[in-house]
This record gives structure tokens, C-alpha cells and sequence, in this order.
């Protein structure tokens, strides 16, 4: 329970104080406990004569039991956190979270997709759109061993990252176990019900970021937008006006006199005129 405390820190809350707690026979002090540290998801560790070493994952809708999930461990392949001698990881990083193993993989919900479902929301924290790579850290690694007489055990291993030079553009990365080591097999389940898990699952409308219309991002990045125009009448446009080319009043009637120009035939011109008195000579 420490190392798992030490993995989740500084998003979680140990209680040391030993409580009789049953959570498959009386799920009320957990629905409590659930309410008053705003928490959906509790780990409870126990051991009796009958399941020793025994870890709980309860999950829990609006304070109220979801689901539940036994695991028992094995005590002979345990190793602490503090029995490897080797440099932690920060608190409050994400991990890379690795699953392996065709139990994981079932398309039919069974107790093993059960448990890599419940898993995946104890180590992935809050959700977050992007990831520092230097914030990369440790991996959690969980792997479905072979078939046995109870079903394939669920080992857990922990992993720190070390980027190397490599001369090339992308470092040479290299894992080194940091622990805790945990071998589990599954014990009791409940299985939530199918309306509480719809209503579970459910997303509220107003949390969906609503796409814009006629907006889109191409390839480099841009931003594209289409704008729709209607019919536009150019009579009634705005153009810029000239003081230059402004006319005073009274001056355009004259401009139109003088615009007036008498078109005269040359032939007419030419042709002599009738009727035109002679010239008499007098001496």
C-alpha cells in the first residue's frame, strides 16, 4: 500500500488506521469515505487467514459502490520500492502505461478486461491534452502471464527511463526496474450494472467542445474559414469622391452649350450657288 501511495502522490490520500471493512458484505463506510474525500476510486488492503494479502479496487459513481475487484499478492515475489537501490522518479508525473497479454485483449468483458479497465484509472491521473517528454519518466508495465490452475496471474513491474546520446536525432532509451514488484491473482469481482455503467459512461453536452462551422485546419496548420455572401447590389456602393472632380453650379449648362459643334458637308461647299446676281461692267 506505501509504494502504491509513493507511485500516486501527490493525488492521493492514505489512511493508516485499521477499520473492520468488508467491502463485498457492507459497502457503506466506503460510500462514506467515497463522499467526504471526493474520491472515485479506493484501494483497501486487508489480509486474513482465509484471503492474505489482499488488495480491493472499488470504483464508485456520484458516492455509490460501481464495481469491485479482489486481488491477492504474492508475498514470496514481492520486492518494495525501497529494496531497489536505484534513483525514483518524481512525484506527480504520468506514466506510460503498457498492457501485454491476449487475456487483456478479450473482445468479451471478462475479470481480466475488468482489471486492466480499473488499472488503467489508478496510474493515468488527471487527463491532459499535451505531455512535457521530459516528464516522461517511469513506465508501469502489466502483463498477463500463461494459464495456470486459477488463471493467468497479472504481474506488475515499474520502470525507469534513461535517455542516452545515440548521434543520431533521437536519443537511445533504456529502462531500468525502480519497483515496487507485484504478482497478483484475481480473486472476487462485481461487475457494475449495465444502467449505472451507461449513466457512468454518459457525457454531459455541455462538456463537448462544439466544432465550428465551415472552419478547418489544413495540413501546415492554418486556419481556414468559408464565408458566405449574399447577392451584393454595386449601385448602391460607397466609392470614394474627389473634390477635383466635383462640377459648380450653374456651370454645367454652359458646359453643355459649348459641347454643341455644327457638323458642315464639303460638298455642299463646292457646288456653285443659283440664282446669284451677275457682275455688270462699267467703263
Amino acid at each position: 500500500m506505501s509504494d502504491l501511495y509513493s507511485l500516486k502522490k501527490p493525488t492521493s490520500i492514505k489512511f493508516t488506521k485499521n477499520n473492520p471493512i468488508h467491502p463485498f458484505e457492507d459497502a457503506s463506510s466506503l460510500e462514506f469515505f467515497s463522499n467526504k474525500n471526493d474520491a472515485s476510486l479506493i484501494v483497501i488492503g486487508s489480509n486474513s487467514k482465509k484471503r492474505p494479502h489482499c488488495l480491493t479496487l472499488v470504483r464508485t459513481f456520484e458516492y455509490r459502490i460501481l464495481d469491485m475487484l479482489e486481488l491477492y499478492l504474492d508475498k514470496d515475489s514481492f520486492r518494495s520500492l525501497a529494496q531497489f537501490k536505484n534513483r525514483k522518479c518524481a512525484y506527480g508525473l504520468k506514466p506510460l502505461l503498457l498492457f501485454t497479454g491476449t487475456s487483456f485483449d478479450s473482445p468479451t468483458p471478462n475479470v481480466y478486461t475488468l482489471a486492466k479497465n480499473m488499472l488503467t484509472d489508478l496510474f493515468r491521473g488527471q487527463e491532459s491534452s499535451e505531455v512535457d517528454v521530459e516528464g516522461l519518466q517511469h513506465i508501469v508495465c502489466i502483463n498477463a502471464g500463461e494459464e495456470g490452475e486459477q488463471g493467468p496471474r497479472i504481474n506488475l513491474r515499474v520502470y525507469l527511463i534513461h535517455t542516452k546520446k545515440s548521434g543520431r536525432k533521437l536519443p537511445r532509451v533504456e529502462v531500468e526496474e525502480m519497483g515496487p514488484r507485484m504478482d497478483f491473482r484475481i480473486g472476487r469481482t462485481k461487475e457494475a450494472e449495465d444502467s449505472a455503467m451507461k449513466e457512468a459512461l454518459a457525457k454531459s453536452r455541455h462538456l463537448e467542445s462544439k466544432g465550428k462551422k465551415n472552419v478547418q485546419t489544413d495540413v501546415v496548420g492554418d486556419k481556414i474559414g468559408r464565408i458566405h455572401l449574399g447577392r451584393q447590389d454595386l449601385g448602391t456602393l460607397q466609392t470614394r469622391k474627389m473634390k477635383g472632380l466635383k462640377r459648380e453650379r450653374g456651370v454645367e449648362a454652359e458646359e453643355d452649350d459649348h459641347d454643341e459643334i455644327e457638323f458642315i458637308d464639303d460638298e455642299d461647299e463646292d457646288e456653285p450657288v443659283e440664282n446669284a446676281p451677275k457682275k455688270s461692267r462699267i467703263d
